[in-house]
């Protein structure tokens, strides 16, 4: 058993598994961009970041997501290896531009095939299937039009998410509207270092405010083609802390945490926009009459990706929201330089149930990229990754003693992947990837992923996949949904 003390945290064994109940999610996450491929096969239509990867400098050594991990032709080996993990769950995304390939319109039989196929194969190795609709891969033709700082992509995303969730709905009970809309917002849009590409405040919050709209519509859209399916958001969440306890940091530090946690939190929670960050941005959201009330849906669960805190000091110069992060000396790191602090995971889980009440939460994406190295049998033995995953588990299982409705847990990622603008680099995956050869190998943290699995169910008795939805569906019904 790995005991935790080189990491920040609790070091808990993880071996006591008594805090996950019956029926709890266990699974991994990918998002179709970073790992199908294909991108110009069976009439997908090119998206924001197929453009984006083609700008010179925007991407880390002039990478693309072109071939990535070859999913869209390989699927079938990756659900095996699902299958081989113990895995319950699988968070997957759909690919817009793969499905509408205008953005709207005509639907492309072929695209939404292979997300049929997808489920099927899922549902048949026993893993529950969770779609996400939206994971930054905008269509192109969209962003001719406007992209999302037009309220017409809004309206189309409800279209696309109507399709995909008529197509899909019987089978597929859990979906997310967005995930991290943040990064599509500030980073696509005010800094600019992700597609499209623009960095302009003037562009950024009427594209936040739209992909709230746009989250709201698709609630509406997925519950009327697919009634009784459970809906949620998926937002990368981070504890905010101010760099020094001079006032301007704590300042700083509190602007930080409307930037980054409340814009997208409390909108969706019915308390409209926050008020302070409108004033620090200078930009008034372009708000019609019951659009707040549409964004405002109920959820029936809460996604919240954690990676790292921030550490925020005052930087009057700089861009909105006018804060700088700094990363403290001392603190254990992961390879993309992230310090690791599973403590403020459960700070985290903690403060979004006591602040919004969630009918249920699950963390949807947490792990960590390290330079790993295949040893000449095939193995990776990643134990800086190992002790990153079991730390966290640590987090979440404190977080349920502590009163947290935590339903599920996907690790980031399944498979090492194309990871945005920083390109092959930076690998996240329980299961290596040679992209030369695209053969697979499961490093040591997915061996022990699935050990973790295992001793769950053998803890709690082995349910097939409809009794883990069963023991899931009693829960949320003791739990009241506004």
């Amino acid at each position: 058993m790995t005991r935790l003390d080189d990491i920040r945290g609790r070091p808990v064994p993880i071996d006591d598994l008594t805090a996950f109940g019956p029926g709890f999610a266990w699974g991994a996450a990918t998002s179709a961009y970073q790992v199908e491929g294909a991108v110009a096969e069976d009439g997908r239509a090119p998206s924001i970041w197929d453009a984006f990867c083609r700008v010179p400098g925007a991407v880390a050594r002039g990478e693309t997501g072109d071939t990535a991990c070859d999913h869209y032709h390989r699927w079938a080996e990756d659900v095996a290896l699902m299958k081989a993990l113990g895995l319950g769950a699988y968070r997957f995304s759909v690919a817009w531009p793969r499905v509408l390939p205008a953005g709207g319109g005509p639907v492309n039989p072929a695209g939404l095939a292979f997300y049929d196929r997808l489920v099927d194969a899922l549902l048949e190795a026993g893993i529950e299937p969770h779609a996400t609709l939206y994971h930054w891969d905008l269509p192109q033709a969209l962003q001719d039009r406007g992209g999302w700082p037009s309220r017409d992509t809004a309206e189309r995303f409800a279209e696309y998410a109507a399709v995909v969730a008529a197509a899909l709905g019987d089978r597929v009970a859990s979906w997310a509207t967005l995930n991290e809309p943040i990064c599509a917002a500030w980073l696509g849009h005010l800094q600019g270092v992700m597609a499209p590409g623009v960095a302009d405040v003037r562009a950024a919050v009427p594209a936040s405010y739209h992909l709230l709209l746009a989250h709201g519509l698709g609630v509406q859209a997925v519950r009327a083609a697919a009634p009784g399916a459970r809906v949620g958001i998926v937002n990368l969440l981070t504890d905010c802390e101010p760099g020094s306890d001079r006032e301007e940091d704590v300042a700083a530090a509190r602007r930080e945490d409307g930037h980054h946690n409340r814009w997208w939190l409390d909108p969706v929670h019915g308390r409209g926009l926050p008020a302070d960050m409108i004033e620090v941005y200078g930009v008034e959201p372009p708000v019609r009459g019951g659009d707040l009330a549409a964004i405002a849906a109920p959820l029936d669960w809460l996604g919240v990706n954690y990676y790292r805190r921030s550490v925020n000091v005052a930087d009057p110069d700089g861009p909105v929201p006018h804060t700088r992060q700094i990363t403290p000396a001392g603190t254990p790191r992961t390879g993309m330089d992230w310090e690791i602090h599973p403590d403020r995971l459960e700070k985290i889980l903690l403060r979004v149930t006591r602040e919004y009440a969630p009918r249920s939460v699950m963390v949807t994406e947490n792990g960590s990229a390290y330079t790993d190295t295949v040893t000449p049998d095939g193995a990776v033995h990643d134990t800086e990754r190992t002790a990153y995953l079991e730390a966290h588990l640590a987090a979440c299982a404190s977080a349920i003693r502590a009163g947290v409705p935590l339903d599920g847990y996907f690790a980031w990622s399944l498979l090492d992947n194309f990871e945005w603008a920083y390109g092959y680099a930076q690998r996240f995956g329980l299961v290596h990837v040679d992209f030369a050869t695209q053969r697979r190998a499961v490093k040591d943290s997915g061996h022990r992923y699935a050990e973790i699995i295992r001793a769950h169910r053998d803890l709690h008795g082995h349910q097939d996949l409809q009794g883990r939805r069963d023991l899931r569906a009693h829960r949320l019904a003791g739990r009241s949904l506004e």
